[in-house]
């Protein structure tokens, strides 16, 4: 059934139009797609794409065209508007622990987060379609996500959330994911490493992680904008930031027993 008969209505009602355009207003937020963004894809200007949000008004074809840029469905969208809640910046011990424990599952988050269509992760991935389904169910008795209609989930945790420090995912990528990480040479065209040490005065060290900070919103902000395109169109990028005081264990035994190490 269209979209637009399930809903029953040709021009939604003020109540209902604030609701959905509210929705619209977060979901664009969330994608990173900014009003300019949105109205070189529909056709409108960027002052129209201003006024009709600030009015929060809109037929609902107009509605429709927005969601086919988010590539929501719009009961996809009136559920986001029953909602209106915060997602999670962090996930909680337990459910950190089920991802570590199932690779399966912890492949179908990010794949979630991602926006993968079922017939694009068919076409990379060798999960049947029940398997998929009942990764997605799992998910989203953890709370990690939503089932949607279509084989799909929508994530309930922010784009950019963190792991918990020193909890399951971080100890099982230092004690199993991080030789691997950096077992291979970075040559490729796509690579980048960079190892650089020196010493920084206690304002330099603060300054420092706050730039590694700004990047890692900024990494954040790249995964947002390009998240609607097609799987062939995307490479799988992991990024490690690190800065801690630290000297290389051969050097160890030349220090003194009285020596502060930096």
């Amino acid at each position: 059934m269209d979209d637009s008969v399930a809903f029953g209505i040709e021009k939604l009602d003020l109540s209902l139009s604030i609701e959905l355009v509210d929705a619209l207003k977060r979901s664009l937020k969330a994608q990173g797609i900014t009003y300019k963004d949105l109205a070189q894809r529909i056709g409108l200007s960027e002052a129209a794409i201003k006024r009709m949000f600030s009015l929060k008004s809109m037929q609902l074809q107009r509605i429709e065209q927005i969601c086919d840029v988010l590539d929501l469905g719009l009961p996809e969208l009136a559920a986001e508007a029953g909602r209106a809640r915060q997602p999670m910046s962090e996930l909680s011990q337990a459910q950190e622990q089920a991802l570590v424990d199932d690779p399966a599952l912890l492949l179908a988050m990010f794949l979630v987060l991602s926006r993968w269509r079922f017939e694009d992760m068919q076409c990379y991935f060798r999960f049947s379609e029940p398997e998929w389904v009942s990764l997605l169910a799992r998910l989203d008795r953890l709370g990690i996500i939503e089932m949607l209609p279509g084989n799909r989930g929508r994530p309930l945790t922010a784009r950019n959330f963190r792991w918990r420090c020193n909890g399951p995912m971080e100890q099982h990528f230092r004690r199993q994911l991080l030789g691997e990480y950096f077992a291979e040479a970075f040559t490729g065209e796509e690579d980048a490493l960079y190892l650089l040490a020196g010493e920084l005065s206690h304002e330099g060290v603060q300054l420092m992680r706050a730039h590694l900070q700004a990047l890692a919103r900024e990494f954040d902000a790249l995964l947002l904008r390009d998240a609607t395109l097609p799987p062939q169109q995307k490479t799988g990028i992991c990024l490690v930031l690190a800065q801690k005081p630290w000297m290389l264990p051969s050097f160890t035994p030349y220090l003194r027993s009285e020596s502060v190490q930096p």
